[in-house]
């Protein structure tokens, strides 16, 4: 048998800076380790970062605090473009995939 070894597109440290982990509940759930191609680099998530908008909850007007990373949000909604897969065959590293559903639903 032979291992295929995890894709190393980010650094070996995983820093978030998603408003999800700086005041959300994404402490709740733990960060995963970047393993698919399609998942961002630290510098597409530079660029991607500022461009999402400030959850209600923020900015007092309701809602409660999201409790997963919108970085591995993001990551997740990639993953299924790329591979062109179901939303129910999501792999259990990423968020469940109702979850993900619901962060890119209007």
């Amino acid at each position: 048998m032979c291992a295929i070894a995890p894709v190393d597109f980010n650094s070996p440290a995983v820093s978030c800076d998603s408003l999800a982990h700086t005041y959300g509940n994404a402490a709740d759930h733990p960060e995963r380790t970047p393993r698919y191609p399609s998942d961002m680099s630290d510098a597409e998530w530079a660029e991607v970062r500022p461009l999402l908008p400030t959850p209600a909850w923020l900015e007092k007007k309701g809602g409660r605090p999201e409790g997963y990373c919108h970085r591995q949000m993001l990551d997740a909604i990639r993953y299924l473009v790329a591979g062109g897969i179901p939303w129910r065959a999501m792999p259990v590293d990423f968020p469940h995939w109702a979850r993900v559903y619901a962060f890119c639903a209007p």
